[in-house]
């Protein structure tokens, strides 16, 4: 399972926090982003698409990652920057796919821009990767009845944990809920089904959790009906 909870056993609830750590790596132009992602590290991509729904926000929520947000606000490309906006992080394998699609998409800009934008060096792009710190909550489940009753009111750090970030620490690329509740029992492949509807991105962590929340309910009145 993609988590540190034993399939066969209980389910240990989680929370956590991303650590921010500069790389030392920046981009005054459109070129310079290009190069750059040719090379960094997969924890910035991640970082950049991921971290902002745990850290505090005051961006336009149109542009919900980094990139697309730095090509709105700093190089005033709102043509490039609504085109990596709706790149959706869930519907790739791996980073380096993702990678590979926003390399395309500003390819493509630069071969129809007459030349690349320059910003001044207070508006340049910082390359930030993260580590992810994990924090032991003291609760565990026993039963998969039990996650209706403790997802509306879970941490956003644990939901962040166990349903996203999840999917880029198992080989299945699952979240831990649906790991969880295969290894209970095939009688809740109904509810397993529902979660793996839910799709994580272009939404908060609260929306998240309402989300989750409602289609738990929803699930489990259907496997007891």
């Amino acid at each position: 399972m993609g988590g540190d909870n034993d399939q066969a056993g209980p389910f240990a609830v989680k929370d956590c926090a991303l650590v921010a750590i500069a790389t030392g790596r920046k981009a005054q132009s459109l070129t310079e982003l290009r190069h750059n992602l040719q090379t960094i590290r997969e924890g910035c991509i991640y970082y950049n698409f991921w971290g902002g729904l745990l850290r505090p926000r005051f961006d336009d929520p149109q542009y919900v990652n980094d990139f697309a947000v730095w090509c709105h606000y700093s190089l005033h490309d709102d043509t490039l920057a609504e085109r990596l906006a709706v790149v959706d992080p869930t519907d790739f394998e791996d980073l380096e796919g993702l990678r590979q699609e926003l390399i395309e998409i500003i390819d493509q800009r630069l071969d129809e821009l007459e030349r690349s934008t320059w910003v001044p060096r207070e508006f340049q792009f910082h390359f930030i990767r993260s580590q992810i710190v994990v924090l032991d909550t003291g609760v565990t489940l026993e039963a998969p009845e039990e996650l209706q009753e403790i997802v509306p009111t879970m941490p956003l750090g644990s939901i962040f944990y166990h349903f996203i970030d999840a999917r880029r620490r198992s080989p299945e690329h699952t979240d831990d809920f649906r790991a969880w509740l295969r290894g209970c029992s095939e009688h809740y492949k109904p509810v397993c089904d529902c979660l793996a509807g839910v799709d994580p991105y272009f939404k908060t962590l609260t929306e998240l959790r309402e989300q989750l929340a409602d289609a738990l309910r929803t699930a489990f009145r259907a496997v007891r009906s």
